[in-house]
């Protein structure tokens, strides 16, 4: 077989068949979501799984509602919510989610930096920079359709994280009930490890990234906006394409939630289990297993999080760029060129870099990590209220407005997320 023949059989590969949801998933399982998952596991044991199961629905329909809205209309989650938002509070929440990411970045790389060093001896500064340059090359210089094709298979580095499990000993009887039946005093320390894990998996950056990418595949296939598809033949194509978005995007979630149980679950199993009960950074979570589970769980939670890192940091970039260049009407796509976007890849590479300054500055990755869940919860909840106003206006969606199912979790979210942002500054 020659080479043009494996790489054509690999292009056709099962992950070739999804889209934007499963990147946009494993994209939720960044570093510092890996912290606050080890966390739950290592403080509160089995009784923090149930989190996975009950976020579960709530992430996937918002996210399906802001992919159904970028491909139904053809635009970005911002250019949409001009019509929600008046241009000076959009460009508010715009900033503050670019602040935001650029601060969770910073928490990212900072990680992948400390976990690297962990594994190869190299100085983690160091370690940080050459990630920083590898995602912006990849981001910058390959077109689209190209660069989606590598986040794709970087999306398997999640497996690492079922497999840690087979290296230890799980009483899966015990983990089933404590699933559905935990048993947690609701105090001040639960309180602020659910508002994490909510926080950490319903997040906005998700919300923009997910919503441009349905309009970059939609480009890349020369595909019209499902508003313009008229006839009997244009409906089964409008259907065809709504299914396949939720598909997408629930299994995308769901590969996204399993990952993030297995965490909780590993480090429920070995670091609660051994009486380890602070997890401050992903290497220390790493670190800690290596004694406990021995050096394969370690190696292999470790190539997780510099997986999911490489996968996270260009999302984290790219969700602020499409989000303000469409406030500001500038080309934004990651097929066009350095030179045809110009803004919109000026964006990327000031965020990637200013989240590399920051290694260099007194504010701590933790410091960093802190303001991002501040900010996000800032801008997560009228985001949250936009998407569900825009996914149920005909003016926008035409008939495909959001079904009652999809009203009653979106709003369920909006309301579990407002609740979380008002107990995160009151507990201030």
């Amino acid at each position: 077989m020659n080479l043009s023949a494996i790489w054509t059989r690999i292009k056709q590969h099962p992950l070739s068949r999804v889209g934007p949801g499963l990147v946009t998933g494993v994209a939720d399982d960044d570093p510092s979501g890996i912290v606050t998952y080890s966390q739950a596991g290592a403080q509160f044991g089995f009784n923090m799984l149930w989190t996975m199961p009950f976020a579960y629905p709530l992430m996937s329909t918002i996210q399906v509602l802001c992919a159904r809205i970028g491909r139904v209309t053809g635009r970005g989650l911002s250019a949409n919510m001009k019509l929600a938002f008046p241009p000076a509070v959009l460009i508010g929440l715009v900033s503050i989610l670019l602040l935001a990411n650029v601060l969770n970045i910073a928490a990212d790389i900072a990680a992948m930096g400390e976990v690297a060093q962990l594994v190869t001896g190299i100085n983690w500064h160091i370690m940080t920079g050459v990630f920083v340059l590898l995602t912006l090359v990849l981001q910058i210089l390959i077109p689209y359709r190209h660069y989606v094709f590598f986040l794709k298979w970087l999306s398997l580095s999640l497996l690492a994280y079922g497999a840690v499990l087979f290296t230890v000993h799980v009483p899966w009887g015990d983990v089933i009930w404590s699933t559905f039946f935990p048993q947690i005093t609701f105090n001040a320390d639960a309180a602020a490890v659910v508002v994490g894990v909510f926080g950490t998996t319903i997040s906005p950056y998700l919300f923009f990234w997910q919503a441009s990418q349905e309009v970059e595949d939609m480009n890349l296939r020369h595909e019209s906006s499902l508003l313009n598809d008229h006839g009997e033949e244009g409906d089964k194509e409008i259907h065809s394409e709504l299914r396949r978005i939720s598909w997408d995007t629930w299994s995308g979630m769901l590969y996204s939630n399993v990952a993030a149980y297995c965490i909780i679950l590993a480090t429920a199993v070995t670091l609660h289990a051994a009486g380890i009960r602070d997890i401050n950074t992903a290497a220390e979570a790493a670190a800690a297993l290596r004694p406990l589970a021995g050096e394969f769980a370690f190696l292999l939670f470790a190539l997780g999080i510099l997986g999911v890192g490489l996968m996270g940091v260009p999302i984290l970039a790219g969700s602020a760029a499409y989000a303000l260049s469409e406030v500001f009407g500038w080309r934004s796509s990651l097929e066009d060129s350095a030179r045809q976007a110009s803004k919109f890849y000026l964006i990327i590479a000031l965020s990637v870099l200013g989240a590399l300054a920051i290694q260099y500055s007194p504010i701590s990755p933790m410091k960093a990590l802190f303001w991002s869940a501040v900010l996000n919860g800032v801008v997560a909840v009228p985001l949250m209220v936009a998407i569900m106003v825009l996914s149920c206006k005909v003016s926008v969606m035409g008939p495909h407005v959001a079904s009652w199912s999809m009203k009653i979790f979106g709003w369920l979210a909006t309301i579990f997320m407002a609740i979380a942002a008002l107990y995160m500054f009151v507990a201030q």
